[in-house]
Parts: structure tokens; sequence; C-alpha cells
């Protein structure tokens, strides 16, 4: 387990290149936090840190799913029911992409056990993140 405290959003950034730097398909991140912790901000950066800084990244909150060339992600806060995530292709990314899932507590049971589960959560000095 690592922790980070991120002061502003500037830190969160370049916390996320890095990390991205490390994620190589298949992986599965789930980001767990409330609304406003930065989850969708940590996914985009990955994603435009291995796609490229030009690469827009809208929130998948009503699509449910973008993908990017070998990475899905996911925002699973509109699913109600676990059986839904087949039909979004949420097996199929597990297996082949890096997947970065907001909201994943309706998947907990698909997860694969080698996910790395990042929990961001506020903190006296800004944000504070756990990797598990």
């Amino acid at each position: 387990m690592k922790e980070y405290i991120l002061e502003n959003v500037e830190q969160m950034r370049a916390w996320a290149r890095d990390f991205a730097k490390k994620l190589t398909a298949p992986c599965v991140v789930a980001l767990h936090g409330d609304l406003g912790m930065g989850k969708s901000e940590i996914a985009r950066t990955v994603i435009q840190t291995l796609r490229g800084a030009d690469t827009v990244v809208p929130s998948p909150t009503f699509t449910i799913v973008q993908s990017y060339d070998g990475i899905s992600h996911f925002d699973l806060y509109r699913i109600e029911d676990a059986s839904e995530l087949t039909e979004i292709g949420l097996a199929h990314a597990m297996e082949n992409d890096i997947t970065l899932i907001e909201w994943p507590e309706i998947a907990r049971e698909l997860l694969p056990e080698n996910t790395i589960h990042v929990h961001i959560i506020q903190h006296a000095d800004g944000r504070k993140i756990t990797i598990k």
C-alpha cells in the first residue's frame, strides 16, 4: 500500500502522469472516491499521457464507456445492475486493455485479483491517494 498527499490539481496530474507510465495492458485500475475527488482528472491524465496530450477525453458519465486504442475508460455511476456490465463490454476490456473504472463498486465481483485500487479522499492539505 502506498499513500500520496497531493496539494492541488497540478500535483494530481503529475502523479497521474507518473502512474500512467507504469501501466501496461491488460490491467485494471479501480478509481474510488466521492464526487469531485478527482477520479475523472486522474483518468483523463492517464489517457492523455499514454495517447497524447491533445487527446480529447470527455467524461463517460452518460456514454458509460469511452475507448482510446487499448485504453477503456468506464464510469459505472449510472449502472444499476451488475448484469449490465457484460453488455457494455467490461469483461472484454479487462482482459485486453488498460481499463480505468470510476465507481467500480458494482463490478467488485468481476474485478481481477490484481486490480489496482486507487482511493481518493479529502485531506487537510488537498487530496490523499492510497494505492492498494
